[in-house]
């Protein structure tokens, strides 16, 4: 056991000193990136640091992720490290340009999902309006190829049906929300 808990260590150490070099320290803890294993969070710096540092995808992102989900600006993105993994559906854009994306604890996203803080300026579509920020609440659940847009809030345990495009706010929460424009489907 004590070999094995060594073996770790060394396998580890080098791999943890390439993710502070790569990305920025405060992502690399949590349920991810555990220090006495080989957790997914290792892995991801791994399988993500010569794309994102040498070949160029995603590279103003301060945390791995793969090369199929797109950032407009991640460092208008808060989130609890323990849900890294939301950046690892396939297709997902966080868009986040003049506006924060704030994504609570809990919170599941499907594959392709689009977060969208600014719209085109319907005057000049060259230019961005004026971003609006995007909140999703605790335990959320958006569902496979949902768009939220510009201003959305969503409350605690809101469930987004796949497929839809949210434009409006659902504060309260404690619903599941679906269609285009999305509206409340029931109570939970």
């Amino acid at each position: 056991m004590k070999i094995k808990r060594i073996i770790v260590y060394l396998i580890i150490t080098p791999i943890y000193w390439l993710g502070c070099l790569c990305y920025d320290k405060k992502y690399l803890k949590g349920k991810f990136f555990i220090r006495n294993r080989f957790s997914m969070g290792w892995k991801w710096i791994l399988r993500y640091w010569f794309i994102q540092k040498i070949k160029g995808i995603n590279k103003n992102v301060l945390f791995p992720v793969p090369p199929t989900v797109q950032f407009g600006n991640p460092k208008n993105i808060e989130f609890d490290v323990d849900y890294m993994d939301n950046f690892h559906s396939i297709g997902c854009y966080f868009q986040a340009l003049g506006a924060k994306i704030i994504i609570k604890k809990g919170t599941i996203i499907a594959p392709n999902c689009g977060f969208i803080t600014a719209n085109h300026d319907f005057n000049d579509y060259t230019k961005s309006s004026k971003g609006k920020d995007i909140i999703i609440g605790e335990n959320c659940w958006i569902g496979m190829n949902s768009v939220v847009l510009p201003g959305v809030e969503l409350g605690n345990r809101t469930i987004v049906g796949a497929g839809s495009v949210v434009t409006k706010s659902f504060k309260d929460g404690n619903c599941v929300i679906a269609g285009n424009p999305a509206k409340k489907i029931k109570d939970l």
